[in-house]
């Protein structure tokens, strides 16, 4: 709600270190200067943030924006997506081109590896989600039964069930031996941006389902799945019983979700805000953090804390 604040840094020189010497325009000040590190303050509005050097970059992966990547459990493949319309799976220590995997028509929006590191899931804009063996590139099993983009995904456990949200406002739950949708875990008459799979606190009741479950469900007892929707609300479903755990208003559009224990979730807005909630209560949040008014784009746990990307 106020005006932006603007400046500028100038580099004066290097030290004996081999450090830059660097210097901030008014309301700004240089706190810290390493080799790959500056830590930059603007004591007027009590802020500061530091800015890292890239500990290696791979230009030649993608010739567009990257909208996704996963990097296998192990650590030694990378998988994204581009708006050049590719995706590839790469080795990760030095960005080596391994495979393309091709088959989605338009864009794929999100891909990830499985737990095996072997597998890659993906969705596209062609409403499919897709199995890849990242061994040939070839794909092993397409899913059908949105009606509209898919914007995410989520495996369960060790990956025989899968799940996926889409713009048609739907998460289904699908058997990867079968290819079969094993149905549809919530219906929200909102595209969903986001989702999240994770184990409930055991105080948390998740409700009953109202048939049994099929026996190709494996690993959805005890997990509640978090919605990130377009229409302001992030929603809770019991993945088994499918029935709603709990619904949170927020100030815009929900983008993305994580668990960061079996009692704390975040969410990431439109407007910029990230919202830390309990699930045996959110009537009202932990806390909202917001630093700008940047959408939040994507949420990942990280030690005792998380990383958070922004829009700008």
């Amino acid at each position: 709600g106020k005006p932006t604040l603007y400046g500028s840094l100038t580099r004066r020189g290097l030290s004996t270190e081999g450090v830059p010497d660097i210097a901030a325009s008014e309301a700004f000040v240089v706190r810290e200067v390493t080799k790959k590190s500056i830590l930059i303050s603007c004591p007027h509005e009590n802020v500061s943030t530091k800015f890292l050097a890239p500990y290696t970059t791979f230009c030649r992966i993608h010739q567009k924006s990257i909208t996704c990547l996963d990097i296998s459990s192990g650590g030694g493949l990378g998988v994204s997506t581009s708006t050049d319309g590719t995706m590839k799976i790469w080795q990760a220590a030095n960005g080596e081109i391994r495979r393309l995997l091709e088959g989605h028509v338009y864009d794929v929006n999100c891909c990830r590896f499985f737990p095996s590191g072997l597998v890659v899931l993906s969705g596209g804009m062609d409403a499919q989600l897709k199995i890849w063996s990242a061994e040939d590139a070839s794909c092993v099993v397409t899913f059908k039964g949105h009606k509209r983009g898919i914007l995410d995904t989520a495996i369960v456990d060790r990956g025989r069930n899968v799940l996926s949200c889409s713009r048609d406002g739907t998460a289904r739950l699908w058997d990867c031996g079968k290819s079969a949708c094993l149905g549809v875990i919530a219906d929200c008459g909102s595209p969903v941006n986001g989702i999240a799979v994770g184990t409930a606190d055991s105080s948390l009741n998740l409700g009953t389902p109202e048939k049994a479950p099929s026996e190709r469900e494996v690993g959805t007892e005890g997990k509640i799945l978090l919605l990130a929707r377009e229409d302001k609300k992030l929603q809770g479903v019991g993945l088994q019983s499918r029935q709603p755990v709990f619904l949170f208003v927020g100030s815009d559009a929900f983008n993305c979700c994580t668990f960061l224990s079996s009692t704390y979730i975040l969410a990431g807005t439109q407007d910029g805000n990230i919202y830390q909630l309990d699930v045996r209560n959110t009537n009202a949040p932990i806390q909202v953090i917001h630093r700008s008014g940047a959408p939040v784009l994507s949420l990942l746990p990280y030690r005792d804390g998380f990383i958070a990307s922004q829009g700008n």
